[in-house]
């Protein structure tokens, strides 16, 4: 790789997502100017950097309860949905019986949850968890089983005809053909993780970005509000690169069949 392809490389990995954030920060700071808004309203940027610096160590505490609810819940919901869903793609037998169940459990509105978490598991983190894995479980099964079920025929005639058994062909063939699948669902439920942290957060606001959201609103502290929100979306930005670096890392040709 040449040093000019190396200099566009990072131009587009990190220049354009850095002018694009202070092309909206400055789009924002301009309407909170023009129509002069108050800061009850719509903070001004300042009003915001202020509510970070008059509270630095809470929010950073805060920000990292939520994190770690996040991950725990992301975590918990990717080892069950890929693994169910290995077992939903081994089986149509299984498929048949087990999916409809899962699919009107994933229709239930998962607010309409939060209070019976708390009566069934209590007030602590573990409610907050188990909405996390609520929210993920669903993408990540179902796209984990669309790529294990979309091999081509040819391959898997391939496979068979070098008498691989079922685990071979599974871990040679179905696995890696369903790899970018599977991130797919990785990356959608990174965002989704983050939501269910913070509807936990929120019906039971006693630690926690949700729990400062809240007290927020009832303080009327809109740029602390504000200040919690641009944590959750630097965090949501942070672990969906993360899963796209290791999307990079573990299925590199990807991108290059798709180019």
């Amino acid at each position: 790789m040449t040093g000019d392809s190396r200099a566009r490389r990072r131009w587009q990995t990190l220049g354009l997502p850095a002018l694009g954030a202070v092309l909206a920060t400055g789009l924002w700071w301009l309407s909170t100017w023009a129509f002069d808004i108050e800061p009850f309203f719509l903070p001004a940027p300042p009003d915001v950097v202020d509510a970070f610096l008059r509270l630095p160590g809470h929010l950073a505490q805060q920000t990292w309860i939520t994190f770690l609810e996040t991950i725990i819940g992301f975590g918990i919901a990717a080892a069950g949905g890929l693994l169910l869903a290995v077992l939903l793609a081994a089986s149509r037998t299984v498929e048949r019986m087990v999916l409809p169940m899962i699919a009107g459990i994933n229709a239930v509105p998962k607010v309409a949850l939060a209070p019976l978490l708390l009566v069934w598991i209590g007030f602590g983190y573990e409610a907050k968890i188990v909405m996390v894995v609520l929210l993920c479980f669903f993408p990540i099964l179902i796209s984990t089983m669309a790529g294990l079920t979309s091999t081509p025929n040819d391959l898997a005639e391939l496979a068979r005809s070098l008498s691989a058994s079922w685990w071979q062909t599974f871990l040679k063939v179905r696995l890696p053909w369903a790899l970018p699948q599977i991130f797919v669902g990785l990356k959608v439920a990174t965002s989704l993780a983050i939501i269910g942290a913070i509807i936990g957060e929120v019906i039971n606001p006693q630690a926690g970005l949700g729990a400062v959201i809240a007290s927020s609103g009832q303080s009327a502290d809109t740029p602390l509000a504000f200040a919690a929100l641009i944590l959750l979306a630097l965090m949501g930005a942070l672990l969906f690169y993360l899963m796209a670096g290791l999307e990079r890392l573990l299925v590199p040709w990807a991108r290059a069949i798709s180019s």
